[in-house]
């Protein structure tokens, strides 16, 4: 699903129009992103969280040159959804499921 077709369902089940939809969605994005950056993590009850997780430095390769380098301590975001979240999708998700919709 596309960021299009998730406004289209929230627009129709709403009743809000698509324009302020993708508004509210653009705007939440924005903040969440922000916060992050800010390394301020974001909890939404019952879905899940953004969080700013921390990378440990390492040793990696270049392989076309076939040398060590280092990969220095880093941070990313990710995002660690709820229990509540992840038990729904254990319990309704099936492999007949994925099947039929990557066709």
């Amino acid at each position: 699903m596309r960021k299009a077709d998730l406004v289209n369902r929230i627009s129709e089940k709403t009743g809000i129009a698509k324009v302020d939809v993708l508004v509210s969605m653009e705007a939440f994005f924005k903040e969440v992103k922000e916060s992050l950056a800010e390394g301020e993590n974001v909890y939404v009850r019952g879905f899940g969280s953004f969080i700013v997780k921390k990378r440990a430095r390492k040793i990696g390769r270049h392989i076309k040159k076939n040398e060590a380098i280092e990969i220095p301590e880093h941070y990313i975001p990710a995002f660690k959804p709820a229990k509540i979240f992840v038990e729904s999708v254990k319990t309704n998700v099936t492999a007949e499921t994925l099947a039929g919709m990557a066709s």
